[in-house]
């Protein structure tokens, strides 16, 4: 299954043609945020996380609305890029997740929310590690993906950057899962990460 962007393109296609745009100039620098563990707190069961299942479940964690708040003062572009394979496997509704996501538009300062309602046997391009979600927000909002972050608490979150050609930041909550392969920074949350992405562009 191929994912198609709102230019009617494959992720595919806007990646081979994003870098002659980014020639061109105009680019700008984004951070791109996971959502679950990164913003909102997960539930965590036999050390594997898991996604808020209710709305009034959806808790943000301490500070990201300052944290958020200094990465735009810096110039950054905020876009949440987030899996929610509940959806596709039957197991939410998408009426649930737009409503925490008005919640966190409410609270948070960020510029887009890109999604993924796929499951990994969708074999969509959009569904992280693969790079689709970021690619298509880098389309639409003109962002240089070498100038910009990507900051997770997961290995597909860390494996999207890296393929979309962001520098990465791991939030590790030693998960009982397999770890990311060479982040450039590894913190314990969100708030610690923005001194990190904001010396990077001084």
């Amino acid at each position: 299954m191929r994912e198609i962007t709102s230019a009617g393109q494959t992720t595919e296609q806007a990646a081979e043609q994003f870098p002659r745009k980014v020639a061109n100039g105009g680019a700008r620098r984004a951070v791109f945020l996971d959502r679950d563990g990164v913003l909102n707190q997960n539930t965590v069961h036999n050390g594997r996380p898991y996604a808020p299942k209710r709305t009034e479940d959806f808790v943000l964690l301490p500070k990201v609305g300052e944290a958020v708040r200094q990465l735009r003062a810096a110039g950054y572009v905020i876009i949440v890029a987030t899996n929610q394979p509940d959806v596709g496997a039957g197991l939410q509704t998408r009426e649930t997740v737009d409503s925490m996501h008005e919640r966190l538009r409410r609270e948070v300062l960020i510029d887009d929310i890109r999604i993924c309602f796929h499951v990994d046997t969708d074999n969509c391009d959009c569904r992280k590690p693969k790079p689709g979600l970021l690619l298509d927000a880098a389309k639409a909002h003109s962002i240089e993906l070498s100038r910009s972050w990507m900051i997770g608490d997961r290995w597909r979150d860390v494996g999207a950057g890296q393929a979309a050609g962001c520098r990465t930041v791991f939030i590790d909550y030693d998960y009982s899962e397999p770890r990311p392969d060479r982040p450039d920074v590894v913190v314990r949350s969100l708030v610690e990460a923005v001194p990190f992405v904001i010396s990077s562009s001084m």
